[in-house]
């Protein structure tokens, strides 16, 4: 059975940092590109961040190009996001989601993702 355990949300002051985590439980993780998606209240899920099975290839939202790091771990079957200088519109329920390993023009669309985990809250006070 495959999860997706997200970790690492709460609330913080903006221009703070939050560093989210996500486990998976999904047979050879390495097989997966991992994403980070995110949905704030009243607006549709949007991309924030992918990573290839290797590590080797990361994408970004322009939103958050330059202060979000997208990173994976294979042996510990782990992907992170650490977020930098954050601002009150990243405030969302954050998503980690895995799907077969996929291209750069498929891995911002969550279409593309076959697992996903239950979310984490992150909240950026002004």
């Amino acid at each position: 059975q495959v999860q997706l355990v997200e970790s690492g949300g709460g609330l913080v002051q903006a221009g703070g940092s939050l560093r989210l985590s996500c486990a998976a439980s999904i047979g050879t993780f390495s097989k997966y590109a991992m994403g980070w998606f995110r949905q704030a209240p009243g607006k549709e899920r949007e991309f924030v961040a992918a990573i290839r099975w290797s590590g080797s290839f990361t994408y970004y939202a322009d939103s958050v190009k330059g202060r979000f790091t997208i990173s994976r771990d294979n042996a510990k079957n782990t992907v992170y996001l650490q977020m930098n200088s954050l601002k009150p519109e990243d405030t969302a329920v954050y998503y980690c989601a895995a799907g077969f390993d996929m291209g750069p023009r498929t891995v911002v669309a969550d279409s593309s993702y076959d697992y996903w985990g239950q979310g984490t809250q992150v909240t950026v006070s002004s």
